[in-house]
């Protein structure tokens, strides 16, 4: 068997509805959830793009996504590497929806010759990978996800597996999703998937659905030698991850978190740790009743109820941002690490009793030393992910 190449993480870029940046995302994990029903981005595109026409050829899912790689990219520096080598995967659950319905309102109401020319390219679901390989001139593997709300984390995992099995050397990997139109807004309140209380409360007594939002993070990957021998700053190291899936039901848990154990047991033996390793688990943890308890279920069978990992659920404060939502959890276990923090799940007052012991942080940031962790995302058609990051 081919020794498996070490993926060093040596960028991280966010575009979050509570901070735009690491450093204001960091600040927004630490601070009260919004008080607004719908986490929206206060986000000018002008910050990233010089030219105001490719602004408006850009959906807004693409847009952030070419934030968040600026801001990764900018912090791994200069890449050692030739162009043709780096691969680009950025995922999204949905893609260029808010295009879509812009574009079928102009149809009805202006008719079929006032369709934009850029309809397609600004909505199809490659269009932010296929923008930051055009942008920075990276010529490797360029690829879409879409995995429903565990696009991030799978978008992720299958590029630190391009850097390891040597399809390239180093890779932009992430999500990005903006997704709140009106058609969508109103699709997820009608299958009683949202919060009508407008709360994220993951693994609270009283929570009763999730609160959507927007965003996008993406990480740079690099093989661990080419990154040592440029002198990079390495973040944190991909030590493994799974992909598997529940063949359940299209939006249910398989019950009892029968896919989430096994993906968890597979990500730990793709990384060779025994669950004893894990320090902290980042929760897919949405708000909802049966995914919270799918999840305590699986976290408790797989580490035990007694002195395990801490766990959180940084939904509370995010809201669900669906296909970035991996990605701005692998960023946030990064930035945990890196300040030696861990934030609280902000809206979890009263822990479900009906739950499993699980060490969840609540109310205030827990203070740790930072060791090998799992980000768990779980989406609607039964797609699990989980990725295992260590520090560097």
């Amino acid at each position: 068997m081919v020794d498996l190449r070490r993926v060093a993480i040596t960028g991280i870029g966010v575009v979050s509805p509570v901070g735009v940046g690491c450093e204001a995302y960091w600040q927004g994990l630490l601070s009260p959830q919004p008080t607004s029903e719908r986490r929206e981005v206060d986000f000018d595109p002008r910050d990233c793009y010089d030219d105001p026409k490719a602004i408006r050829r850009a959906d807004r899912f693409e847009q952030f996504a070419i934030c968040a790689a600026e801001e990764a990219l900018s912090q791994a520096g200069t890449l050692e590497v030739p162009g043709e080598r780096v691969g680009v995967l950025v995922g999204t659950g949905i893609g260029g929806v808010l295009t879509h319905e812009a574009q079928t309102l102009v149809l009805a109401e202006k008719g079929p010759r006032r369709v934009s020319p850029f309809m397609v390219p600004m909505m199809m679901a490659n269009a932010a990978s296929a923008a930051v390989s055009i942008r920075y001139g990276f010529q490797g593997p360029c690829e879409t996800l879409a995995t429903a709300c565990a696009t991030g984390t799978h978008s992720i995992g299958l590029a630190a597996r391009w850097i390891q099995w040597g399809l390239c050397d180093a890779a932009v990997a992430g999500g990005s999703e903006a997704a709140m139109s009106e058609t969508a807004i109103n699709g997820f309140a009608n299958m009683k998937a949202l919060s009508p209380s407008g709360r994220s409360r993951p693994f609270d007594a009283r929570r009763d659905g999730f609160v959507l939002s927007e965003g996008a993070g993406i990480l740079v990957l690099e093989e661990w030698e080419t990154a040592e021998r440029r002198g990079a700053t390495i973040l944190g190291e991909v030590l493994g991850s799974a992909s598997l899936a529940d063949a359940h039901h299209i939006t249910a848990p398989a019950p009892g978190g029968r896919g989430a154990v096994r993906c968890m047991e597979h990500a730990l033996r793709d990384a060779g740790l025994e669950p004893g390793s894990i320090a902290h688990v980042n929760a897919h943890g949405t708000s909802t009743p049966l995914n919270d308890a799918s999840e305590a279920i699986a976290i408790a069978e797989v580490f035990g109820t007694g002195p395990g990992p801490v766990v959180t659920s940084i939904k509370g404060v995010t809201g669900h941002s669906l296909g970035a939502a991996g990605a701005l959890e692998a960023a946030a276990i990064l930035l945990s690490m890196q300040h030696e923090l861990i934030p609280p799940t902000d809206g979890l007052e009263e822990i479900d009793p009906e739950l499993p012991r699980i060490d969840l942080v609540q109310k205030e940031p827990r203070v740790w030393t930072p060791g090998p962790s799992i980000s768990n995302s779980f989406g609607f058609g039964g797609h699990n992910g989980t990725l295992v990051i260590a520090p560097a």
